[in-house]
């Protein structure tokens, strides 16, 4: 439920912004969207690393541990912060060069940019406290957490956007205020479950122990900036192809968006179960974890994708009554349908790497998928258009899927999973 609530966030922005007689604000958020996620998603390891580590750490009986890792990830999520604002000009500047929007686009998704780069802080602190909870199988107060954000966010859009007039900035500027309260819930639930500070503050600085886990979460930071490079290179593609069909392709990804946060419910599931019963040694149970969580996803995909099904037009006149880009959802419609039975086992395995600690397989396939498998297919497809982007990126997530099993049935026939627990926190 919470993770259904975090795409809401951008498509209550397109609903929107897709009604706005303009189809360039509607692209600006989605160019800067893009840099956005691609900047904070980067180190979205302090939030993945974080749960697996804690509740590897729980499943070894070590609770002391467990809170230290969240306190540790909150430092390391400030100073990353500090650099966000610090380097943001140049950054920025770099990722509107490579993107190359249009002329009328480039000044709007930069305003849009430097206006969600004001919550840097807040997002980075969240992914780490989001990831203790999970950790701790705890997903009651992350489903707070996103939700109140959300519900922010869909408030200010309409107080900012529809009553304001402020289009894109408006927009920008509600997300980043909700971003904020969401932090302030997320500090209030870490105060109510009472995580105890280290009795000596000099092992929380101590600097072996970031050095450390700076290292074991490289693999996760490399993974995800390929990832979200994937993503950047999608909205690059199509915004060459024209406005309507860049406006129609934010639309079906945030659509997409919503079935990958729900079934990622399920990858949160078993990073939280199958990285306690890794961490206690615990075979029979970890997998029976991983089966179970298999099904739930499976079921779940099967039901997403009928939904599309049957619902998918009344959606997209809900989300715009623009006739160019309404023509080109109608075209690539099918996309939408197969591309959650295809992400499923992506979302699962992704899961239970990432809650055993199991990293650096996750980084190489997502390595070959995207070097060997998207870009190639893209660039044999470019004369089909727009359907040889979508038919790229659904191989690509197929790819992801088949590589990350193949790495399962690896460990799983050498026992991998059940290694002691890194010596990194002391």
């Amino acid at each position: 439920m919470s993770n259904i609530s975090i795409p809401l966030l951008g498509l209550v922005d397109a609903g929107i912004l897709g009604h706005l007689e303009d189809t360039r604000y509607l692209g600006a958020v989605a160019i800067g969207s893009a840099l956005l996620s691609f900047l904070y998603w980067g180190f979205s390891f302090l939030r993945m690393g974080t749960t697996g580590r804690v509740a590897r750490a729980l499943g070894a009986g070590s609770a002391s541990r467990a809170s230290l890792e969240l306190y540790r990830a909150g430092v390391l999520a400030l100073v990353l912060a500090s650099l966000v604002w610090l380097l943001h000009p140049l950054w920025l500047q770099a990722g509107l060069a490579l993107m190359a929007p249009d002329a009328a686009l480039l000044t709007l998704a930069d305003s849009y940019a430097r206006i969600r780069i004001i919550s840097a802080p807040a997002v980075l602190l969240t992914y780490a406290i989001i990831g203790w909870f999970i950790g701790h199988g705890d997903t009651r107060w992350p489903m707070w957490i996103l939700i109140v954000t959300n519900l922010a966010n869909i408030v200010l859009d309409v107080v900012l956007v529809v009553g304001l007039g402020l289009a894109s900035d408006g927009a920008a500027t509600a997300t980043v205020i909700a971003e904020y309260l969401g932090l302030g819930l997320a500090v209030f639930g870490v105060v109510r479950r009472a995580a105890p500070l280290p009795a000596d503050l000099a092992e929380l600085l101590q600097a072996r122990a970031y050095l450390a886990l700076v290292r074991s979460n490289s693999h996760l930071f490399v993974r995800t900036i390929t990832l979200l490079a994937a993503f950047a290179f999608f909205t690059s593609m199509g915004e060459k192809l024209g406005a309507a069909t860049l406006a129609a392709n934010a639309l079906l990804m945030q659509l997409l968006l919503l079935t990958a946060y729900a079934l990622d419910g399920f990858a949160y599931a078993v990073e939280s179960l199958a990285g306690n019963r890794a961490g206690a040694g615990d075979a029979p149970g970890f997998y029976r974890v991983v089966r179970r969580c298999g099904l739930w996803c499976a079921g779940s995909a099967m039901l997403l994708s009928v939904a599309f099904l049957l619902l998918q037009l009344p959606l997209f006149r809900i989300l715009t009554s623009l006739p160019e880009v309404l023509e080109v959802l109608d075209g690539h419609r099918f996309w939408l349908v197969l591309l959650p039975l295809v992400a499923a086992p992506t979302y699962l395995l992704d899961g239970v790497f990432i809650g055993t600690g199991e990293t650096r397989d996750m980084m190489l396939t997502m390595l070959a998928s995207a070097f060997l498998v998207y870009l190639p297919v893209w660039y044999l497809s470019q004369p089909w258009g727009n359907h040889g982007l979508w038919l790229a990126f659904t191989l690509f997530n197929a790819a992801r899927g088949l590589t990350l099993y193949h790495c399962y049935r690896q460990l799983s026939a050498r026992d991998g999973w059940f290694r002691p627990p890194e010596k990194v926190t002391r």
